[in-house]
Order: C-alpha cells, then sequence, then structure tokens
C-alpha cells in the first residue's frame, strides 16, 4: 500500500518526525540507509566483546529538554545521570567540577562564583520555557510565558559575543575563564568568533538545568525505542535501503533527514535560487572519535574528575582558545582541545568500563590524532595508556562512512557561524519547507542545529501536516 509519507533518514530528527506523523494517523515508511537505525543514535561492540560503546551521540542534555521528546514520552528509555554533570582538570590546581546545583557549583569557582550565577546561573533559571524558545528560534511558541521572552533576550545580548571577550570581562580567575572555555569549544568555533559564548552559556546552563546524562545501555536503545514506537503505530521502518533520488518515492508527503549536499544530489528540480543558496552550506571542522576498553577508572591526578561524566582536557583559556584558532585556520593543534565522556560514572552496566572522547580537526583530516589526543589525558591522568585493553579510532572519513551526514567528520551538520545561525540552511520563516511541493527537510543544518533534541523533525511534521 503506497504510504502517506516517506522518512528518508533516522537520526533522532527523522525518527521523532516519523513518530509524529504515524501518530496524526498517517502510513509513515522509514528509511535508513545504514543497517541499523539511529545515524548518530548507535551503540556498538567497538572494542572488546560485551563492550558497549557509543558511535556517535553520547549525552543526552538536549533530550532532556527538547518539547519534542517531552511530547514523544517514550517507554523503555531510561536516562542515567553521573554524579557530576562535568569537570574541567587543570595542570597546577583542583579541577573546575560542574555540580547539578549552581550554588555548588558557583562556591567551588570562588571569587568567580558571582559570575557564574549571574550568567549560567541565569540562563538556567529560565527553566524549561527558555530552553523551548531557544530550541524554537522560529517559533510556534504558543503559550510560552512573557518571563521568556524577557530572559531570551537578555540572553542574546550576552550570548553574541565571542567566549574569548565574555569569558577576560566576566570572570577574573584561571578556573572560571577556563570553565566557560570548555563549555563553548562543544561548538567546534574560533572562540574568538560570535555566538560561541552563547553556545557555552546555553549547555552549562542544561548542566543545572536537567542535567547531562548517557541513555543506559547505550545510546542504540533511545532510536530503538522509536522505531518500535514507530511500527507500534503501524509505520514501516527499512534499514540498508539507500534512497539516491527523489524520484524512488512515491508519496505525497517525504521528509528528509539529509544535509544539503545530499537533498542536491537527489533532484534536479529545484529552483536556481534555492539551489545556488544551498550550494553556498558550508561545512565545518570535523572529529577524530576513539574509544577505549580500560581495565578500571581513569586514573585522574585529581580524583574527584572520576565522578563527572564529561571532562573537558585543555587547559586553559588561552590554551583552549589557541587550540580552536588552529582547526578553524585548517590545521592541526599539536595539543587539542578534547571532549571526553566517561560513561560507567553513570551507566556500570555497558560491560566494563568505557571511555569516549573527540578533538576537532580540519574538515576531511586524514591525520591520526591517537597520540595527540591520549597525550592530553596522560597529562591531567598520568598512567591512563596502562589502563588501555583496546582501542578504536574513527577519522572523518570513517565517521562519515557510517553516518552520511557526517559530512568530512563534521558532527554539526555544518558550520555553526553567525552567518549560518540564521539561515540554516538558507534564510526562510520556515526553513525546513522546499520549494518542492510536501518535501521537506528535517537534518540538524535546519534550525535549531545540532543535538539530540528531535526539533528539526518536529518542525517538519508540524509543517506537513497543515492543511
Amino acid at each position: 500500500m503506497r504510504p502517506d509519507a516517506v522518512v528518508v533518514g533516522s537520526g533522532p530528527n527523522g525518527l521523532v518526525a516519523a513518530v509524529l506523523l504515524a501518530r496524526a494517523g498517517l502510513r509513515v515508511t522509514l528509511l535508513e540507509a545504514a543497517d541499523r537505525f539511529g545515524g548518530g543514535l548507535r551503540s556498538a561492540e567497538l572494542t572488546l566483546p560485551g563492550r558497549v560503546h557509543d558511535v556517535g551521540a553520547t549525552v543526552m542534555a538536549m533530550a532532556l529538554a527538547s518539547p519534542a521528546f517531552r511530547e514523544l514520552g517514550l517507554k523503555g528509555v531510561e536516562f542515567a545521570h553521573p554524579p557530576l554533570p562535568a569537570a574541567h582538570p587543570l595542570d597546577d590546581r583542583p579541577a573546575v567540577l560542574v555540580h547539578r546545583d549552581v550554588r555548588c557549583t558557583a562556591r567551588g569557582l570562588g571569587r568567580d562564583g558571582p559570575a557564574w550565577l549571574a550568567s549560567a546561573g541565569a540562563v538556567a533559571r529560565g527553566g524549561l520555557p527558555l530552553a523551548e524558545l531557544l530550541l524554537k528560534p522560529l517559533g510556534p511558541w504558543g503559550s510560552l510565558p512573557v518571563s521568556a521572552f524577557v530572559r531570551a533576550a537578555a540572553f542574546g545580548a550576552v550570548a553574541a559575543l565571542p567566549a574569548t571577550t565574555f569569558a577576560r570581562t566576566a570572570f577574573r580567575t584561571v578556573e572560571g575563564r577556563a570553565l566557560l572555555a570548555g563549555m563553548a569549544a562543544h561548538s567546534l568555533l574560533d572562540l574568538r568568533a560570535p555566538l560561541t559564548t552563547g553556545y557555552g552559556l546555553m549547555l552549562a546552563s542544561l548542566a543545572h538545568l536537567v542535567g547531562w546524562p548517557v541513555v543506559r545501555g547505550g545510546s542504540q536503545v533511545l532510536a530503538d525505542a522509536l522505531v518500535a514506537e514507530l511500527r507500534a503505530l503501524g509505520g514501516e521502518a527499512v534499514s540498508g535501503h539507500r534512497v539516491r533520488r527523489l524520484a524512488e518515492l512515491d508519496a505525497p508527503v517525504v521528509v528528509l533527514d539529509v544535509t544539503p549536499r545530499q537533498f542536491l544530489a537527489m533532484t534536479d528540480d529545484l529552483p536556481g535560487g534555492y539551489r545556488r543558496r544551498l550550494a553556498r552550506y558550508r561545512h565545518g571542522p570535523g572529529v577524530f572519535k576513539m574509544d577505549w576498553a580500560l581495565d578500571g577508572p581513569v586514573p585522574w591526578r585529581d580524583p574527584a574528575v572520576a565522578g563527572a561524566g564529561t571532562v573537558h582536557l585543555g587547559g586553559t583559556l588561552e590554551e583552549i582558545a589557541l587550540s580552536e584558532a588552529e582547526t578553524a585556520a585548517g590545521r592541526h593543534s599539536p595539543r587539542p582541545y578534547v571532549l571526553l565522556v566517561q560513561p560507567h560514572t553513570a551507566d556500570p552496566a555497558r560491560g566494563g568500563h568505557t571511555l569516549w572522547a573527540y578533538c576537532h580537526v580540519p574538515n576531511g583530516s586524514a591525520r591520526d590524532m591517537t597520540d595527540a589526543i591520549e597525550t592530553q589525558i596522560e597529562r591531567y591522568a598520568p598512567g591512563f595508556r596502562d589502563r588501555v585493553l583496546a582501542r578504536h579510532a574513527m577519522g572523518p572519513a570513517a565517521l562519515e562512512a557510517a553516518d552520511a551526514n557526517l559530512v568530512g567528520g563534521d558532527i554539526s551538520g555544518g558550520l555553526a557561524s553567525l552567518g549560518q545561525f540564521v539561515r540554516r540552511p538558507v534564510w526562510s520563516p520556515a526553513p525546513w519547507r522546499t520549494p518542492l511541493p510536501g518535501v521537506f527537510l528535517c537534518s540538524s543544518a535546519t534550525p535549531p542545529g545540532p543535538g539530540v533534541h528531535g526539533m528539526g523533525g518536529w518542525q517538519a511534521a508540524r509543517l506537513a501536516l497543515r492543511p
């Protein structure tokens, strides 16, 4: 029977779109090129038998804050919280610790405690209404309280600043400035670029508002739950089916969880102006990702770091800013900023101690960054390499082979610059709608951008269901 809607791609956005369309009563077919569903939401035994590693996304702060996932109310998915959301080790002093309690975090920052309360703390106090507004920058805003818009305006005035500027203006200590830099570097941007403060404060506030959990059992559990929900609603989910041309699809509604580059290759029917704008869409730096199986916990010099789910390695504001500037300029940093996750702190049932980390590299880089990443870990955890039982590395080419949306290893679905913040992937009041009737885009190349929040899929499904 001909479906009412076809969704291409089973990343979090495609999965959310498929489920919401099916809940509205449409006959939905989900098509995924890979052998397993999930896109960036996949888990596998990458190192040793029985060791569960997250292939892509692992920390799920945005999923808890997302209106899309709250609306879905999935059963069978448990979010496991570590004792500490995050930590930032430093060479010559105790690590900076991020607690769920914003005041506890502020106390640990000493003189910079008031500045943390006034920045990340203020965003966290905006609560879920502010988070929802930031995840729906183009609406619809429904019954959001006026206070959310007031707080968003105050946040926006600060968020537009480069992280280096804000850190040096707002914070006086090495600890405070380093903490903001580690948060802002999630953006994969030069920290001297506009908006990097906003990315950093938003992520930091989520640590206090909802925490930085992992999915118990691995990220694949979340993807599998969404597929199970789709099938329970009568939808069809087919893996190992690559869609190369839109002409293959026979449905009045088509939702594409693909990049602009893939969309351009799928059809010759796009208007010239729209095609040219899509062709100008830019991808950002890539990542070099590693997973390890360990024979025990990481031997951190500061034992408090052992309780953190996420660890930012890179040292001071100046060091992290230099590392990110090198990457933005197309060079490989000899001392890269490393984003590391210790899943065992929250979810011991993954077959033993595992570790997940990546550093930023130029898009499409072929350089092996194993030694650079492990040297940064050893810097703060002497003897780390002695704990390694097995390791697995994925550079940009391997990441793109596993998920075609990761162009050149770009896990953000496109450069998160100021220009592309307002035209993602093109300037439009409804950028999820394409000029082709019934065809919608929903990948992280659409607002609100990267992260496991499903909001691109939520917006595309909402538009597709309009009369």
